[in-house]
Order: C-alpha cells, then sequence, then structure tokens
C-alpha cells in the first residue's frame, strides 16, 4: 500500500460523468444524508437519482464557489459547486444520525478543486472524523471515504475541514449511509477506532458500480484481469445478490454486476499485491466470491487464503453454484515498510483453480482524542444557543486540544473530556442566567464578567461541586447573593466577585421581604406533603401482603410481566458483544442499544458464574416490581435455555467503587466533593429506606457495598445487583442462612456466626459505606501482615479527636467538619456490634439530610428544595 497508490481511489471513486445519463425516481432511501457543497438549491444527481441538498442551512461559515466552466465536463453538476473555508481554524458539518443505535454509517466526502479561486495551486489541508485525524486531501480531485459505529450516547457526526497553512479548505460533496452493524467488523482491540477506505474493487468489471446497483451505495472501480488470470463472466441470477430478493442471509448484499465477473488464476495461485506499508497500521481486507462457472460433476473448488505466503487467513472456502460467499480478515498487524501481498490458492483436494469476484481494503484510524461528555457537550451548545454566540464554535468544544472553542479549557482524559473552565467575559451576553451552567459539574472556574446579565444569581451554582472561582462583576444583576454562595465565600471554597452590579444585595436587610414569605411558602408546602403522605400511605396500606418469599416461586421459565428478549435480540442489542462494561459474580456486563435508541447495560449469565439460576431469577422477579428513583431499572430480560441475561437501564457514570478509587469512570476524574459525597449517602439510604420500609414484605439487600451503588449521568446514586435479596413476612424477622451471602468488609460480624439476617444486616453494610465516603479508605485494606478492616483503621483515629485526619486527604481539607463528625458517629452506630443498638434506616435517613448543605441555608429556594428531597423519599411507591 505504497505512497503512490494511496489516492489510487481518488479519480475512480469521484468522477461521475455527465454522459451517463439513468432516469430514476427522485427519493433518497431512509437513513440516506446527501450534501451538495455549496450548491444554492437541491438537486437531482443525474447520475443515481438521489437527492443531494444544498448546505447553506446547514453551517453557518464558509463560501459558496463554482469551479471554472473549463473543468465541468469532467464532472457531474454536483461537483460543479464547493464550499470553501477562508476563515476559521476548523469549520465542522454535524450530521444527524436518525437511524437506530448501533447502526454502522459509511461516510464519504469528495473534493474537487476545479482551479475555482484562479489560483491554480491545489490546498493541502486534514480532514477529521468527530475529534480525530482522518486523512489529508491533497489532490485536485480526491475521495476520502470511511466506516464507523458512532458513541452510543451521540445522534449525530461531526466532519470537520482543518486549515493546516496550505491554502483554503474545501468541499465538494458530502454523503452519509447506514451500513448493517455485522458489517465490517473490527477486533475488540480496535472497537474505539474507525475504517478508512483505502479501495475497493471489482474483479473483472471495467465500469464503476455505484447506487442503485449497490444498495449501500459503495463505489466498485474496475480491475482487469492480470496475465496470470482469466476473464470469467456469466448473465445468470447471483441469489443473494442486492437486485434479488433473497438477500437476507447475506448482510453485505453486494451487486450482482459485481458477482457476474471474476478473474480465475491460469495456475493454481492467485496472487494480489497491495504494495508497501507507508506507516505502521491495522490492516482488515474483505475477499468476495461466488461460482459463476457449472462444473462437471466431481469437480470443485477449494481455496486457501495466505498472507505474505506465511499467514494463513482461512483454511477452506467452498463455493456453492450462484451464491456469494464473502471472507474477511481479522486485524492484521502491517508494519511501515513492509510488502502486503495476499494469495488466493487451491487446496491440495481442490480439483480446480481459484477465483475472485471482488474485495475491499481498509485500516484502522487510531482514535486518541475522547469525546466531549455529552453533559458537557449538551450544556456549552445550549449555552451559545441560549445567547446567541456568534464566535466560531465549531465541531466537539474539547477535543482535539489545540482546536478547543475559544474561552474554554478542558480536562481530556480518556473516556471523555470536560469543561473545566469558561470565560465568557466581554461576550455581550444578555438576559438571564439559564440552569444550563448546572449541568458543567465539572467547572472549576466561570467568568460571565462585564456583559448585560440580568436577573438574580441563581442559587443552582452553588451546586456546581468543583466550583472554585466565580465572576458575575459588571453586570446588571439583581435582587440577593444566595447565601449559600456567600457561605462558599466566607469559608474561602469560592472565590466570589459580584462587583459593578448596582441592583445587587449583599447585606442582611435585604433579606427582610423573603424572609416574611417563607412562612406562607412553607406552610403551603406543608399541607402539600402531608396530602401527598397521606394518599400514599393509605395506598401502601390496602395492599395485600406479598408472599413471604421470592424463592418460594420456582416457575421455570422465569414468568414475569416485563419485556422478555430472545438471544437473537440480544445479540443484536449488544452488536455481538462487542463492547464489555464490568464483570462481577453473575457474568459480564455489556454495552448495549434497543430499538428505540435507548442506552442500556446488559448483564449476562456465565456458565462459569458464581451465582446462577436461582440469583437469576430473585433478581430478575424484585425489580420487576420494585420502582425507586434510587434503585437501578431493570428493562427486560432474556431466559431461553442456557442463555440468561438482564438488560438494565445504562448508568453512565459507573460505580461509587470507580469513583472513590479515582479510576475508570465516565465523568470527571477528580476526587468526589463533599457534597457529591453526601448526596450519594442519602440517594443510598432513600433507596434502602424504600426496601426496609416501603415494600411490603421487607427487602433485605444482603450485599450492599460501593461495587453494587451505580451512578447516572446526573450522578444520583442507585442500587443494584439484587441476586442474593431475600424478602421477610415481618418487619423484624430475622432469617437464618445455610450459605452465608454477602461480601467481605461488609459483611455484618453478628451473622458472620451464624447466618441469621435482618434489616440491620443491611444497616451494617451502610455504616461501612458511609466511613468509606468520609474517609476514602477500602473497607479492608491488604498488606504483608495481613487484612486490616477500616473500623479497625477509624475507631483509634476517632480517640484522636483530628477530623482532618480521618477525612479523605483528596478533599484537600474542602469539607464541613460538622457533618464530617456527624456522619461518623452514625457510622459508627450502623456498625455496632449488639444489633438491636443500630439505628432505623429512617433515623439514618434523617441525619443525613441534615448534613446536607441545603438545610443550613435560609433563602426560600433552598428550603423548596429541601423539601423536595424529603417528599420523594417519604412517599416513595410501594412494589407494583
Amino acid at each position: 500500500m505504497g505512497v503512490e497508490r494511496r489516492w489510487v481511489c481518488a479519480a475512480s471513486l469521484c468522477v461521475l460523468a455527465t454522459g451517463f445519463h439513468f432516469v430514476y425516481a427522485a427519493q433518497s432511501p431512509e437513513g440516506f444524508i446527501s450534501i451538495d457543497c455549496g450548491g444554492f438549491e437541491d438537486m437531482v444527481n443525474e447520475w443515481d437519482g438521489l437527492v443531494y441538498k444544498t448546505d447553506k442551512d446547514m453551517i453557518g461559515s464558509g463560501m459558496s464557489n463554482q469551479i471554472l466552466a473549463e473543468y465541468r465536463p469532467r464532472w457531474g453538476p454536483i461537483y460543479w459547486s464547493l464550499r470553501s473555508f477562508p476563515n476559521g481554524t476548523r469549520n465542522c458539518y454535524r450530521l444527524k444520525t436518525e437511524a437506530p443505535k448501533m447502526t454502522k454509517y459509511l461516510i464519504r466526502a469528495s473534493f474537487v478543486y476545479g482551479n475555482y479561486d484562479g489560483l491554480n495551486s491545489t490546498p493541502i489541508f486534514d480532514l477529521h472524523l468527530g475529534v480525530n485525524l482522518w486523512g489529508t486531501v491533497k489532490l485536485d480531485s480526491q475521495c476520502m471515504e470511511a466506516i464507523t459505529l458512532p458513541d452510543p450516547s451521540s445522534d449525530y457526526i461531526d466532519v470537520c475541514l482543518v486549515n493546516t497553512n496550505s491554502g483554503v479548505p474545501y468541499i465538494s460533496a458530502l454523503i452519509l449511509r447506514p451500513l448493517d452493524v455485522s458489517l465490517y467488523r473490527l477486533d475488540p482491540i480496535d472497537t474505539a477506532k474507525f475504517l478508512v477506505l483505502y479501495n475497493r474493487f471489482d474483479v473483472g468489471g471495467t465500469n464503476q458500480i455505484t447506487y442503485p446497483k449497490d444498495v449501500y451505495d459503495r463505489i466498485w472501480s474496475g480491475y482487469n484481469c492480470q496475465n496470470n488470470t482469466s476473464l470469467v463472466t456469466t448473465n445468470a441470477v447471483i441469489a443473494g445478490s442486492n437486485n434479488t430478493n433473497d438477500n437476507d442471509d447475506d448482510p453485505y448484499k453486494l451487486p450482482m454486476l459485481m458477482l457476474q465477473t471474476a478473474c480465475r488464476a491460469n495456475g493454481s495461485s492467485f496472487p494480489l499485491g497491495l504494495g508497501t506499508a507507508y506507516r505502521s497500521y491495522r490492516l482488515y481486507v474483505c475477499f468476495h466470491f461466488a461460482e459463476i462457472e457449472k462444473h462437471e460433476a466431481g469437480k470443485f473448488r477449494d481455496m486457501k487464503i495466505v498472507l505474505n505466503d506465511v499467514q494463513t487467513i482461512t483454511q477452506s472456502i467452498q463455493l456453492q453454484y450462484l451464491k456469494p460467499h464473502t471472507v474477511c480478515t481479522k486485524g492484521l498487524d502491517v508494519n511501515h515498510g513492509q510488502q502486503v501481498k495476499f494469495s488466493i490458492s487451491a487446496t491440495s483436494i481442490s480439483s480446480l483453480p481459484p477465483i475472485l469476484n471482488g474485495y475491499e481494503i481498509l485500516y484502522a484510524m487510531d482514535t486518541p482524542n475522547p469525546l466531549t461528555f455529552l453533559q458537557d457537550l449538551k450544556a456549552i451548545s445550549d449555552i451559545k444557543q441560549h445567547y446567541k454566540l456568534s464566535r466560531n464554535w465549531e465541531g466537539d468544544p474539547c477535543s482535539p486540544p489545540e482546536f478547543s472553542w475559544k474561552g474554554l479549557n478542558c480536562n481530556n482524559v480518556q473516556p471523555w473530556a470536560r469543561i473545566i473552565s469558561l470565560n465568557l467575559s466581554r461576550s455581550n451576553l444578555t438576559g438571564d442566567i439559564p440552569s444550563t451552567f448546572s449541568m458543567l459539574t465539572a467547572i472549576n472556574y466561570l467568568d460571565l464578567s462585564y456583559n448585560e446579565l440580568e436577573g438574580a444569581v441563581p442559587e443552582f451554582l452553588v451546586l456546581l461541586p468543583q466550583l472554585r472561582l466565580l465572576n458575575l462583576s459588571g453586570n446588571k444583576l439583581t435582587g440577593v447573593v444566595p447565601d449559600t454562595l456567600l457561605q462558599k465565600s466566607k469559608d474561602g471554597t469560592l472565590i466570589l466577585s459580584m462587583e459593578g452590579n448596582p441592583g445587587l444585595c449583599w447585606s442582611p436587610p435585604c433579606n427582610q421581604k423573603k424572609e416574611l414569605e417563607i412562612p406562607i411558602l412553607f406552610s403551603v408546602i406543608a399541607a402539600l406533603v402531608f396530602v401527598v403522605i397521606l394518599l400514599g400511605v393509605t395506598i401502601i396500606c390496602t395492599r395485600k401482603p406479598k408472599e413471604n418469599s421470592i424463592e418460594s416461586k420456582q416457575e421455570d421459565p422465569l414468568k414475569l410481566k416485563g419485556r422478555q428478549y430472545s438471544y437473537e435480540e440480544v445479540v443484536g442489542i449488544t452488536e455481538n458483544f462487542g463492547v464489555v462494561l464490568g464483570e462481577g459474580g453473575f457474568g459480564k456486563v455489556y454495552l448495549g442499544s434497543l430499538k428505540d435508541q435507548t442506552t442500556v447495560a446488559v448483564k449476562m449469565l456465565s456458565a462459569t458464574s458464581q451465582q446462577g439460576n436461582k440469583e437469576f431469577r430473585i433478581e430478575a422477579q424484585l425489580l420487576m416490581v420494585l420502582h425507586h428513583r434510587n434503585l437501578v431499572c431493570l428493562l427486560g430480560y432474556c431466559d431461553e435455555g442456557q442463555h440468561k441475561a438482564l438488560i438494565y437501564e445504562y448508568m453512565a457514570n459507573g460505580s461509587l467503587q470507580q469513583h472513590l478509587k479515582n479510576q475508570n469512570t465516565n465523568s470527571n476524574t477528580d476526587t468526589l466533593s463533599w457534597i457529591g459525597r453526601l448526596q450519594i449517602a442519602v440517594d443510598v439510604s432513600q433507596g434502602l429506606e424504600y426496601l426496609h420500609n416501603g415494600c411490603k414484605p421487607p427487602i433485605i439487600h444482603r450485599d450492599l457495598k460501593p461495587a453494587n451503588i451505580l451512578l447516572d449521568t446526573k450522578m444520583t446514586a442507585k442500587i443494584a445487583d439484587f441476586g442474593l435479596s431475600r424478602t421477610f413476612a415481618t418487619e423484624n424477622e430475622s432469617q437464618p442462612f445455610t450459605r452465608l451471602a454477602g461480601t467481605p468488609g461488609y459483611l455484618d460480624l453478628g451473622t458472620k456466626g451464624c447466618g441469621n439476617v435482618n434489616k440491620q444486616s443491611d444497616i451494617y453494610s451502610l455504616g461501612i459505606i458511609l466511613l468509606e465516603l468520609v474517609t476514602g479508605q477500602p473497607a479492608i485494606t491488604r498488606t504483608s501482615g495481613g487484612n486490616f478492616h477500616i473500623l479497625n483503621w477509624v475507631e483509634p483515629m476517632i480517640q484522636t479527636g483530628d477530623i482532618q485526619q480521618i477525612v479523605d486527604f483528596k478533599l484537600g481539607g474542602q469539607f464541613n467538619h460538622n457533618s464530617a463528625w456527624k456522619i461518623i458517629e452514625l457510622a459508627m452506630s450502623c456498625t455496632q456490634s449488639t444489633v438491636l443498638q443500630r439505628p432505623d434506616i429512617s433515623h439514618v435517613l434523617g441525619e443525613l439530610k441534615e448534613c446536607l448543605p441545603v438545610h443550613q441555608s435560609t433563602s426560600p429556594q433552598t428550603r423548596i428544595m429541601s423539601t423536595r428531597i424529603l417528599s420523594e423519599s417519604e412517599i416513595a411507591p410501594s412494589p407494583r
């Protein structure tokens, strides 16, 4: 694949001459996006009948141009116009992907210079797919094609032109085509990469093949048979090609015209040289065969494919008459300067020489740059729209770092880039400060000074856990500075600048009017909460108790009201189990996507699982009837023979365990803030309070630990993994188990000897989790001298009275001393050796809520927030 052949596809792929005229309906297939860049109006391409849309409403930058008249006879009309980008370093098209999630896409960009600028000098510039380099454009007529599987959380693909100071970037046409997800499969090591096309050949063909002869709009170039091969053709119909109705067995849907021609080796081998590698890369090649010769009885063709006369790609290929057969290699490591040569050879049992109908050459492109975290992307995009910012904010906000948006600083650490600084000072901003800013949860520095901002200073700014500097000076803000912001300023945890806002009030007298409104507001809220609680209690009390134990239901197969999926559907949802999110005692957990584009986590029961059918049934039956904002939601299941799976909502921010260790999280990799830890403690307690007191009969989790506490996009904590859970007929019933269950370190010492389990077993586990949140220490520390439990570490530390030595040093002293002591005392009471001395979960929850900063504020907005949090926990619904 030498440099001289790097762009062999340029002329053959892009030339759509006007001498060919076909009459097709001017309607594009579903999911096709065809853009005539620089065009003034939509037009129908004479070559393929597809409608190409003008880009004038798709991109806010660039200039429309026309190639010179003398070049137009060589090109179809869609290549007569182009868009150039003399301004800005990076300019991007954003292509909406409206097909179902987990769909692959073919993307093709075409560039016809045509001396449009009269300089007679072809520009050289880079093309990016998303945030990573796709290739370099440097010829006066060039075409680049890629195949990609977008991030499941995104609904778009960016194609960006990057100025490298070697001429003005330009583009003539841009297309996107959805592909079957099973096509062009990457090895696990390459799953984050995308494929770039080197070339695609119709072996034995002479003319270019494209849509509609190829339903995916792949472009096939003719490949003449060489001296050591002979041309073979047929007019017979090829079963399974895209021109017949029986092509469901072949997802490649190859064009019949391509399959009807082939080159047959004159000897026993068909050599296929790709040239010399211009760099190191991972190579993928797809070979397409169809037997188009009828043979005498007993004659058959048996072939093998070998790389560089050493590496066997496939041992035996036998073809059926008039039926396509495709062989795609796995990723092949090719070194810089290495010769790349394939041989398609007859095996020792073959009575006929090998043939080849077509082949495709692709290579995996590295993707070192992470995308911006989806929540940050949505936030900054909404801010741009809210303030109608005209600055050249194109493509991904953070990545690549050299092209990050002006005014932004990011932490570009895999797997996501996070916005940590935003400076919109003197940007002519008008209006209020929208709540969208609260989504930037990793931001440290926010400067909105010297604009025309109006309205109140929003209190949600205090909920930004990492915010260290807030500058709102020089605006027209009014009202009272929120007490919570002032308190953070006094504590030294926030640098606050608000000078130059004449209508803004800092002093206590400004609070008088608001304080008069508080009793009235609280009276209304209290009345509403009382009515709702009363209604909830009435509903719960009128329900009939369920059977003593879910274990008593031994139905097989599983009888549930939830959505049941077949194993084949699970394979499709997970794209053949392509992305592993994690692994536990149950088995591996895979990333997936439902037909409605909902991203999910699919937990498959492994044949070697420490848990089994019993735990599978318990977890599925429990989660189908449990519904609470702090419990992970089960969306469906699969129970098909040996194939068992549970399909959950996708928890984008991983587990609490990962965050406490600062590893493998999708959110900010910095240490969890003190406020964040308090809120997680409240969330977990709310979920546990629902299990213990909101469910009839009560449910004991039995394996509560940070690894089973998951965090969604808003960092809301939810309890997961109910395979070891049990229900009891009465509130205070204990039950002995012959098999001890749970995780060392979180297992109640009182049950360790006798196996008795009740609510206080979960309370003990919760106490250990509270200690981990405060101290940052694991439940068990393994040392050369043996295992060391967190209680053995914290008890003597408490005696010293030095809270600074107890609280996680990674917080850098940014915590509230009173609430820290309160949580430690609460955790110690939860882990009392005498079960009766441990508090009820309702008491724990109430104490934890008192630690939240919102309870220390006197502002009406914050008090409403406190009431809302309380009502959500106390009127939790009973199981359906």
